[in-house]
């Protein structure tokens, strides 16, 4: 990375791309077994197979795992467009669940982009898809920018 990328690129997007790279963090991505895909400028997508661990009482992957892996890409994609300093906290979370998952669904990926990026708060979408691109979920989120004058 030269002195003009890093410059232009993001604190939260370096600061991000450092701690992946130090390996997964021991918590709930550890639990999970979540992996990130693909990480960018106001762009963040994760990873994690559909497992017999997730199981709701009806057989297939619970709510709340789709809810984490959902918020998890969407607070990254928000992290990445932050200046240095600067920190942000969940303000709200929507997830709309569209259909059942199965616990063989493979792959499920979580990706997140931004839809705003201000000073005080930021807005961002994701779809939770699997291995075969369906859209299983859908989620966006609005966090508050803490450290913003």
């Amino acid at each position: 990375m030269t002195a003009l990328d890093e410059a232009i690129e993001p604190a939260g997007l370096r600061q991000l791309r450092a701690r992946l790279a130090e390996g997964p963090p021991v918590g709930v991505s550890e639990l999970l077994g979540m992996r990130p895909a693909e990480i960018g400028v106001g762009h963040a997508a994760f990873v994690a197979d559909a497992q017999a661990s997730f199981a709701n009482p009806m057989g297939t992957v619970h709510g709340g795992i789709v809810a984490t892996l959902l918020d998890s890409a969407l607070g990254c994609a928000v992290l990445t467009t932050l200046d240095e300093g600067l920190a942000f906290t969940t303000v709200s979370l929507e997830v709309k669940y569209l259909r059942p998952i199965r616990l063989d669904a493979g792959e499920l990926r979580a990706e997140a982009t931004i839809i705003h990026a201000g000073r005080r708060q930021a807005t961002a979408e994701a779809r939770l898809t699997d291995r075969d691109g369906r859209v299983l979920a859908t989620a966006t989120t609005t966090c508050l920018i803490l450290g913003a004058a």
